[in-house]
């Protein structure tokens, strides 16, 4: 797999065209269970490729049971110089509700370590909205990440997918489903009290301290290209999306034979229109007015027709031409957004 993602990136060399990369994120999965030697081969061959720019983020996504101290210290090696770790909740209870792999000593056990091997840039995942975690279990969660002085926080609310184990759980009644009031307040608690310790809220949901903003994120809120590796991996250039196939095998044995096992869909101006607003609400950044009557005079009528009643109801807040989700407005953004599409 770390070859024919090393064969990919020379198949794909030119989809950057001459970008400098700001961002390289090692995610999808669990990449922290690859070798230190497999990412080295595939940091050198994209060092090969592209140039970079001077502070580029180096992100390595990981789950608390993969790092051990000895995985730290070889990672501390590395050009890695962000860690993201889905600690989750730092309760046994939530955590085997949720089906994880660590327990919540190794949840902070992996920070202190982390830290201690000098990975200052941390972010972290927690999930709220769970039947099990109470109100104040997530105020425990929250004031575990002040604790550390986390500079990052990714925070989402609970999910049931169809067709998971816990889609199973929960139609057989083995275990409680989410409860929305609950998970709302929690939402609600999250943004207050970050804010008030200095965290900005920058997209719905993320927070970081200033200067700490993911340029990973941030780059696939603001519409920037990126290009994705390996099975199921997503690219977009800016005019069309393409994804990889999520079939091991029939990757592998694509790439053998020089081809890149993709599909590809080129964005009509609607579907570019529609993409702008659910991830531009999305973030402290906004939807500017401008850029839509730059898609076309059409879709700025549009807009400044269906935003009014947000803005009467101030879920939506307006500064010139620049339209934010107020605090009220981020508990709906979902709906916002649709009501604003073509």
């Amino acid at each position: 797999m770390v070859q024919a993602i090393i064969q990919e990136l020379d198949l794909q060399k030119d989809y950057l065209a001459d970008k400098k990369l700001s961002s390289i994120y090692f995610g999808g999965g669990t990449p922290s269970l690859l070798e230190v030697e497999d990412l080295d081969l595939i940091f050198n061959k994209i060092k090969e490729i592209y140039s970079f720019h001077k502070d580029i983020e180096i992100t390595l996504e990981a789950n608390p049971d993969d790092l051990n101290k000895e995985k730290l210290s070889l990672l501390a090696q590395t050009p890695i110089n962000r860690l993201s770790i889905g600690i989750q909740s730092f309760s046994e209870e939530d955590l085997n509700y949720m089906n994880r792999a660590h327990n919540a000593v190794e949840a902070r056990q992996c920070i202190d370590d982390a830290l201690a091997m000098g990975f200052q840039n941390l972010t972290i995942d927690l999930i709220y909205g769970t039947p099990t975690m109470s109100n104040r279990q997530w105020q425990k969660n929250i004031e575990a990440v002040l604790e550390h002085q986390i500079p990052h926080i990714s925070c989402y609310c609970l999910t049931v997918e169809p067709q998971t184990a816990l889609d199973h759980f929960v139609k057989t009644k083995k275990y409680k489903a989410p409860n929305d009031e609950q998970a709302a307040w929690q939402f609600e608690y999250l943004i207050d009290r970050l804010e008030s310790a200095g965290y900005d809220h920058y997209e719905i949901s993320n927070f970081a301290k200033p200067n700490c903003y993911a340029k990973h994120n941030s780059n696939y809120w603001l519409g920037e290209q990126y290009l994705g590796l390996g099975p199921s991996a997503h690219s977009f250039d800016g005019e069309s999306r393409q994804w990889n196939i999520a079939h091991n095998m029939k990757y592998l044995q694509a790439i053998e034979q020089n081809e890149i096992p993709f599909e590809k869909e080129n964005l009509s101006s609607e579907e570019r229109y529609n993409e702008y607003i659910m991830t531009s609400l999305r973030t402290i950044w906004g939807c500017d007015l401008e850029r839509l009557g730059k898609m076309g005079e059409s879709f700025e009528v549009h807009f400044r027709k269906g935003i009014q009643p947000f803005l009467d109801n101030k879920t939506v807040l307006q500064k010139k031409n620049i339209f934010t989700l107020t605090k009220a407005g981020k508990l709906l953004a979902d709906n916002i957004a649709m009501e604003l599409f073509v």
